[in-house]
């Protein structure tokens, strides 16, 4: 039991920091520059998108886990900036000069994007889980 315990742990370690140099790097790539947080937050969300088909069992379509995995980023973004950039003060981002933003913390385009990047987190999450792992060979349901 402890040793497959630990199989999960150190899978879910290695998971989190490629989500998190992964989340982190785009930033960097969009905006010239991240925040600590972001990795935090990148990590945790890369484990909950990866999550979605193990959880589903891959009878979810692709389309789906992406327009869910949207929503989970959009919330979790929103609970994020409302303690970071709200509550704290950070001002890590504002999207208060956005259409349609919700206290300058979440916005429409940006949950379109999330559709987007939840579909590459999906797939790569599935691929290290395979290559890595050895578990099951990625496989999708588009209907």
């Amino acid at each position: 039991m402890q040793i497959k315990a630990k199989h999960h742990a150190c899978k879910a370690m290695v998971l989190f920091i490629c989500g998190a140099i992964g989340y982190a790097g785009i930033e960097i790539l969009w905006r010239g520059y991240t925040h600590w947080t972001m990795a935090v937050l990148g990590g945790a969300l890369f484990l909950l998108l990866g999550g979605l088909n193990e959880w589903f069992l891959w009878d979810m379509p692709l389309w789906w886990q992406c327009i869910i995995g949207a929503a989970i980023v959009t919330d979790a973004e929103f609970i994020t900036g409302f303690i970071l950039n709200i509550w704290l003060g950070l001002g890590i981002w504002d999207y208060s000069g956005m259409w349609g933003n919700l206290f300058g913390q979440i916005c429409p385009q940006y949950m379109l994007a999330w559709v987007g990047l939840s579909l590459v987190a999906i797939i790569i999450d599935d691929w290290l889980r395979y290559l890595l792992f050895g578990e099951e060979r990625p496989h999708y349901q588009m209907v």
